[in-house]
């Protein structure tokens, strides 16, 4: 099979198709003259990178694009790797939250994510450097890291742990290629002589400082009433650099039907202090929740950039879906009279309210997201997400389209930075000039530079500079900043 897959590869340098679709019409013709199963990319760009070490072969930086798949998962410069911490009890008691058994709260065992973090026995180590590998298969650069740990709320997870799954990521990028064996109790002989996790998690951080894969960047979800200085501290020295809120909404009545468990007070106190701790910030909001409406939905994200209490830098967008194993499915499903009547005072009381929820279709929104988009979006926020990565099938009820940005992308003028990164569309003779954006943002100001195309409709590069109000705001700022650095 070798020799046929270094046919496919010296025919394939020889012809240099230019588009994907030439390359799979030039594949079919070879499979049927070698009389062989087409074969993927990965097993093509596997080979190819085996003929290139052996100088079998020149290196074709035109049939490596090629074979370059779902190009858009690098194209902003940095390669995410995602991974997922194991079950731990939750704080929360959010109504919209399913809880499957040996699964992080509000993670399915069948989402794309999560699927690799079993495979991998959720062990940190292994989904990094399996991740790489997959990446790297499918002719991705991995030379820049941005590591994303999913698994609901961070802090609220054992200290050890924490740094123990951190220095295991880290490691895992410093090592990735020196054909390291690993076992779940990998380097623990090798550190002996080091007594404290700080210092296993501060070596490794070192090490990557100069690695061949370095993290970048590095972010953790938590919940805004789990922020304080103390958790500011925490997550600086683990080497956060962005960190995800669970917000949800900024309407106290919607937070407490819901059982969030804090009120948008919360939202505020720990966006003003991750932003003064030199943090980027990422909200994840959710429209369609019980007890609001899409009107109030548009007016929840007008809000987050119309005054200086939010003003995110990223926002992740998750429509509100109803699953089982959650409480809102029990609620949604047994709305009658009839199984009211058995309901305790407080229990009846929230159902009553819950009574008339209906969630979100498909149709309502997509109007509600191109609504969000066009009129309520500025250029200084990213949009990373539209929808989560939930299968359709898990979905009882609630939004299910999966590619939401590709429908409304003709009917779409988005601002966003992502929506106007140049990616592979700049060319050199293009002219950019620079552009200042200021604007008022927890008791501070913030500038957003960005380099952009004369109309602004393309964006090459951005700068962002934080400066908090007073003298003693920007050196608690300082301390808070400089205090693991």
């Amino acid at each position: 099979m070798e020799k046929n897959y270094d046919q496919y590869i010296k025919a394939a340098i020889d012809e240099l198709p230019e588009t994907q679709e030439q390359f799979l019409q030039l594949k079919k013709k070879l499979s049927k003259d070698h009389q062989q199963p087409i074969p993927t990319n990965a097993d093509l760009r596997d080979r190819y990178n085996e003929l290139v070490t052996a100088k079998i072969i020149q290196p074709s930086p035109a049939f490596e694009k090629i074979l370059l798949s779902r190009r858009i998962r690098t194209q902003s410069g940095v390669a995410v790797v995602a991974v997922l911490t194991k079950a731990y009890p939750c704080p929360g008691q959010c109504i919209y939250c399913p809880s499957e058994k040996a699964m992080p709260k509000s993670y399915l065992s069948n989402e794309p994510a999560v699927m690799r973090a079993i495979d991998s026995h959720f062990d940190p180590y292994l989904q990094v450097q399996n991740r790489l590998r997959s990446l790297e298969l499918n002719g991705h650069k991995t030379d820049k890291i941005e590591l994303i740990v999913m698994g609901g709320t961070f802090s609220y997870l054992p200290k050890a742990y924490q740094k123990r799954f951190i220095t295991r990521c880290f490691q895992a990028c410093n090592e990735y290629g020196k054909n390291k064996t690993w076992s779940m109790e990998h380097g623990t002989k090798k550190v002996k002589t080091i007594k404290s996790l700080d210092e296993k998690l501060l070596i490794q951080q070192k090490k990557n400082e100069q690695a061949k894969h370095r993290i970048i960047g590095l972010t953790l979800e938590t919940r805004p009433d789990y922020i304080d200085e103390k958790e500011i501290l925490n997550f600086r020295q683990l080497g956060c650099t962005r960190v995800e809120l669970g917000v949800q909404s900024i309407f106290d009545d919607v937070l407490e039907l819901n059982r969030r468990g804090h009120l948008t007070a919360s939202t505020i106190r720990a966006t003003k202090m991750l932003k003064d701790a030199g943090f980027k910030l990422n909200y994840h909001m959710m429209p369609g929740l019980p007890g609001s409406t899409p009107k109030r939905d548009f007016e929840m994200f007008r809000r987050l950039f119309q005054g200086p209490e939010f003003q995110p830098d990223m926002l992740k967008i998750y429509p509100t879906v109803i699953l089982k194993d959650s409480p809102l499915y029990e609620i949604w499903k047994k709305q009658n009279s009839k199984t009211r009547q058995k309901l305790t005072a407080d229990k009846m009381c929230h159902a009553e309210k819950l009574k008339n929820y209906r969630p979100l279709t498909n149709r309502v929104f997509e109007k509600l997201v191109l609504k969000i988009k066009n009129e309520a979006i500025v250029p200084y926020v990213r949009i990373a997400r539209l929808i989560r990565d939930v299968p359709t099938c898990s979905i009882v009820a609630g939004p299910t389209v999966s590619n939401l940005r590709q429908i409304i992308i003709p009917q779409s003028n988005c601002p966003c930075i992502r929506c106007r990164e140049v990616r592979e569309g700049y060319t050199v003779k293009e002219k950019i000039i620079l552009d200042r954006i200021d604007y008022a943002a927890s008791d501070g100001q913030e500038i957003f530079l960005q380099y952009v195309s004369p109309d602004k409709q393309k964006l090459s590069a951005l700068l962002r500079l934080r400066i908090p109000r007073g003298e003693i705001g920007r050196a608690s700022c300082r301390e808070r900043v400089c205090q693991y650095v």
